[in-house]
């Protein structure tokens, strides 16, 4: 997914209903325009003995979706699912409706975002960025595994994200999370000060401040 936004260039919303089809749509937007940028840090987490923790992500989607007599999540309406949370919590488990939560308010908050960006609406659009974040945190639960509770890079550098930067920017985990990186969109004035501090922790380099560019995929002659 990550190869396919970059060779879209600029931003770009995705929408998988047909999964050998899906719609992409370029948004024009220029982060500097209001003042931020994009930071992305390696927390150096280990992904090796993670496979248990990803397919579970899945598996208890479907399995959630299975007790609505549907293959995926996203066939399954918002109120129908807070309804019948408790048919969930019995026959999958409760992180299962957790999980289950997260997904349906999910696929809301992105087409928020894409709107808010299409309006050129950036407070609204790390608003969203933020709740999605936290959802991830709380019901989603990818930002560490709890086969090694010792070890929560992520967690950590969300949390020192959250004291360096205040209402200065966001920050949240990014890809499929439980170790790897996370993504903070931070003011211009305040991003060598959270370089410097997510380097502190995660070594020289850690923190990269990303340069998105307007251009995509371009055949050179």
């Amino acid at each position: 997914m990550d190869q396919m936004a970059c060779s879209v260039g600029s931003l770009c919303q995705i929408d998988f209903l047909d999964p050998d089809n899906p719609v992409i749509e370029k948004i024009d937007f220029d982060l500097s325009s209001v003042g931020y940028s994009l930071c992305v840090t390696d927390t150096k987490g280990s992904h090796a003995d993670l496979t248990e923790d990803y397919a579970a992500v899945p598996a208890e989607m479907k399995a959630a979706a299975d007790v609505f007599g549907k293959d995926v999540l996203r066939d399954v309406d918002e109120k129908e699912l807070m309804a019948d949370l408790n048919k969930i919590r019995e026959k999958c488990g409760d992180r299962a409706a957790l999980r289950a939560l997260h997904f349906v308010s999910e696929n809301r908050r992105a087409v928020e975002e894409g709107k808010a960006l299409k309006e050129g609406n950036f407070a609204e659009f790390l608003k969203i960025f933020k709740a999605s974040g936290d959802s991830s945190y709380k019901y989603l639960q990818n930002v560490y595994t709890n086969h090694d509770v010792e070890h929560q890079n992520m967690s950590l550098a969300l949390a020192v994200s959250e004291m360096v930067l205040g209402e200065e920017g966001c920050a949240r985990v990014h890809g499929g999370g439980f170790a790897g990186t996370i993504q903070a969109f931070v003011k211009n004035d305040r991003v060598e000060a959270y370089r410097m501090a997510m380097d502190a922790l995660f070594g020289e380099n850690s923190c990269q401040v990303m340069s998105i560019r307007k251009y995509g995929g371009i055949s050179v002659i």
